[in-house]
């Protein structure tokens, strides 16, 4: 696939497709965080197995790079949500917030990280 037809297949590319995948759950992953843990545990999951299938999906479509890797990232970023929904660590907000950020600044790192090693389409 060409580096042409790679960008304009890709979602991330599209004000709008990167909006519907990416910023609606991200959206709501903040907004989860106003409400009660069971709700936010559901929110947060669905969110992350929605970019996670994004992103997979995207990688697949048009060879982005850094989704070959953010998707499963988003994945397994479940497991420490389920942790903490169901209690088995207990967390406060501030740990809610902690985790929050790490899943948004580590896929930023994943990101940058994997599209500055093999380039933004691969």
């Amino acid at each position: 696939m060409t580096n042409t037809l790679s960008r304009s297949r890709d979602w991330v590319g599209s004000a709008r497709g990167y909006g519907l995948a990416w910023g609606l759950p991200l959206a709501a992953i903040v907004a989860g965080l106003l409400v009660d843990v069971p709700a936010r545990t559901v929110i947060w999951i669905i969110a992350l197995v929605w970019m996670g299938t994004a992103c997979l999906l995207n990688a697949r479509r048009c060879g982005r790079t850094h989704c070959r890797f953010t998707g499963p990232y988003y994945l397994v970023m479940i497991l420490p949500v389920l942790v903490l929904g169901f209690g088995i660590v207990a967390a406060n907000i501030y740990g809610w917030i902690a985790l929050a950020v790490l899943i948004v600044l580590g896929s930023k790192i994943v990101w940058w990280a994997t599209e500055r090693a093999w380039g933004k389409f691969s």
